[in-house]
């Protein structure tokens, strides 16, 4: 009997739509199932390329025998957490709450009035490590809300209680700048870079924040973390792009998914650390580059939809020559594999250069760059080496497009286009920001997701704040005003939608469905929903001169100040706000950087403004005359052909500059 999943946008859940689980949609038609029966709900949350809930879902969610236990004890709801990030985010606070970890796939029993009793990750289908067998858990589940059903509404009102949102902000002294770097770096590898272990994650939005601070301590942590981002078996040598994390401390093995979100926030990484890196050390600023070119020709190969939109992610799992799914076996590699791609003259100038480091018993392992790397001829090689590659089974491909990641990776183009002097990726941006514009939004309203064309669900806080951020930023690249009045638009609806009592924002809209609140101030992969929405309302309020989105900011700020405080490292883009706030305090405000250019692609002026505002400026050019962006383009124009950049901190206006050498003074002048 078919299930509930059949007619589902998620590429996640049509996995599942042949299982013998009755699994149903997240909604009301589950609950209220759940409430005919008497019998409770169970969630189970995860995405298309985890590859524990490909485990979970082939060992027991396939396995008729499992299935019926669970159909008769549950009314069993399949969620992709990609598409419904609120009810994600809503159940591992719970997971987190009750068991002290998290992970995917989450597991979740909930009363048939949305209250969490139970929760933990993965369960395998017999008794292991400690861990009861998943049909065993379902049994025991079953048999409690039958006979001892005081006792599970009571522990699940004790768990709602405990996870109710805070009202007010708690006052928190505002820390010192030099004392959070400290709290960074004391989880800061020296050797490897990167922060925390054995399991290292690239951490954009905390690299960030040290490429913010820019004092030599700071910037080494990022630097020297990028550059063995690059270097490392977490970076695709061979086709471009990182994956998730790694498994190890030297970014030697990773785990093999590659995600959109990750390479969209690491490709605007990449560049500003690149801008915050000397001259003179030209071969970590090639390296910057080298990842920045190569994950946006990854992007573009493999990752682009038919609609002009970009797809989720790729698996970590795929087949190997004996049809065996294995994980990472598509990106591995061993010395006769090389040598049969590029012959053995080749093959022993590239040894030195680019390390093997098997670890399986065929030899079998990932690339990592050594030394001064010659990247034309090493390019040749990659690129050689990518076209035997592409002879093998391909991992899959999740094809849904979600927004906030595509605004991302919007963000992370302009950023780049524009630091790098890569005009075509500005250009490209533009185009995915129309399609962007034209699949997910319609009156008012924002989706999250769209599968081949198809709308998906609403959209939550992140996408909105997404959306406004990097129009906002390309608007300033491209001097088409109208990218800032979408943000504008979006915004204004986020500000409406998303409150939150203490003036932080919502992760999403309230849900009778969800006894829990969506509410997250921590970063994880990617920048808060409250995080993204400063940044975003910071840009737009400064560009669009609405003063009340950088009041609504200040606000918002206010509320992330106990978790930079306490935990900095978990709050990259609250701590690079607080940091951008704290030289404000000493005179270096946030600037409005004027550019009446003469040319669509951009001057040396242009591209110097990029590459050398303080972080926390909005950046606005406009080729010719025009209007927009308020009031900041009235009586300025380029002066006898050439360009014309002013820079505005506060109410003050310094005077004009035609020459990209006289723009430091300026850009980095106290007012």
């Amino acid at each position: 009997m078919p299930n509930h999943l059949g007619e589902s946008t998620s590429p996640y859940l049509l996995q599942h739509a042949a299982n013998p689980v009755d699994w149903f949609p997240w909604g009301e038609e589950a609950f209220a199932e759940a409430r005919r029966r008497d019998v409770p709900v169970m969630v189970s949350v995860g995405y298309s390329s985890c590859h524990w809930c490909h485990v979970m879902a082939f060992e027991s969610f396939s396995d008729p025998e499992v299935a019926e236990v669970v159909n008769a004890n549950v009314v069993a709801v399949k969620v992709d957490r990609e598409e419904r990030p609120e009810v994600d985010t809503a159940l591992m606070q719970v997971t987190l709450a009750m068991t002290g970890q998290g992970g995917w796939p989450n597991t979740v029993f909930l009363t048939p009035d949305g209250k969490p009793f139970f929760a933990g990750t993965y369960f395998p289908p017999v008794r292991r490590g400690g861990q009861p067998a998943f049909v065993e858990l379902v049994e025991a589940l079953g048999g409690a809300w039958r006979e001892r059903r005081d006792e599970v509404v009571s522990s699940a009102e004790a768990i709602v209680e405990h996870l109710r949102p805070i009202e007010k902000t708690p006052d928190t002294p505002r820390p010192v700048a030099g004392e959070l770097i400290d709290a960074v770096g004391a989880d800061y590898d020296i050797v490897h870079g990167g922060f925390g272990g054995p399991t290292k994650f690239p951490n954009a939005t905390l690299l960030d924040a040290l490429l913010v601070k820019g004092d030599p301590t700071s910037l080494d942590m990022a630097q020297n973390t990028c550059e063995h981002l690059v270097r490392g078996g977490i970076f695709d040598q061979v086709g471009g792009g990182f994956h998730r994390y790694s498994t190890d401390s030297q970014w030697v093995v990773p785990h093999f998914e590659k995600m959109l979100y990750d390479n969209a926030l690491l490709l605007g990484t990449m560049a500003r650390c690149w801008r915050r890196t000397a001259d003179h050390d030209s071969d970590r600023r090639d390296l910057y580059s080298h990842a920045a070119r190569r994950t946006v020709s990854w992007l573009n190969r493999e990752m682009q939809l038919p609609n002009g939109l970009y797809a989720a992610g790729l698996d970590a799992d795929s087949d190997d020559a004996a049809g065996h799914t294995r994980e990472g076996i598509y990106y591995l590699w061993n010395q006769d594999l090389i040598t049969d791609a590029l012959g053995s003259e080749e093959t022993e100038w590239l040894r030195p250069l680019v390390h093997l480091e098997p670890f399986d018993e065929n030899g079998l392992g990932t690339l990592q760059m050594r030394g001064r790397v010659e990247w034309e001829r090493i390019n040749v090689d990659m690129d050689t080496l990518l076209e035997a590659r592409d002879r093998r089974s391909a991992p899959a491909r999740d094809e849904k497009a979600i927004t906030a990641w595509n605004a991302m990776l919007i963000d992370g183009l302009v950023e780049a286009g524009m630091i790098l002097r890569e005009w075509s990726w500005v250009r490209q941006a533009r185009d995915l920001a129309e399609a962007l514009w034209t699949a997910h939004w319609s009156d008012g309203d924002l989706l999250r997701t769209s599968f081949h064309d198809h709308p998906g669900a609403p959209a939550v806080c992140e996408d909105y704040a997404w959306v406004g951020l990097s129009f906002a930023g390309l608007a300033g690249a491209t001097g088409e005003p109208v990218w800032c009045d979408r943000a504008v638009e979006v915004l204004d609806q986020a500000v409406t939608r998303f409150g939150a009592p203490d003036g932080s924002f919502l992760d999403a809209e309230g849900s009778d469905l969800l006894t829990v609140t969506a509410h997250t101030l921590t970063d994880d992969a990617c920048p808060s929903a409250t995080a993204s929405m400063v940044m975003a309302l910071r840009r737009v309020g400064l560009m669009a001169e609405r003063d009340d989105f950088v009041r609504r900011a200040d606000e918002a700020s206010g509320a992330l100040l106990p978790v930079v405080a306490s935990t900095p490292r978990f709050a990259g883009w609250a701590l690079a706000d607080f940091l951008i706030a704290d030289e404000a305090r000493r005179g270096l405000k946030p600037a409005g950087v004027v550019i009446a250019d003469t040319q669509e692609e951009p001057t040396d002026l242009a591209a110097a403004a990029w590459r050398m505002a303080p972080a926390g400026s909005a950046i606005m050019r406009r080729v010719g005359e025009g209007s927009g962006f308020g009031t900041w383009f009235e009586d300025r124009a380029p002066r006898d052909g050439q360009p014309m950049c002013w820079v505005c901190r506060g109410k003050v206006c310094f005077e004009p500059v035609t020459e990209y050498l006289e723009l430091k003074d300026p850009l980095w002048r106290r007012a």
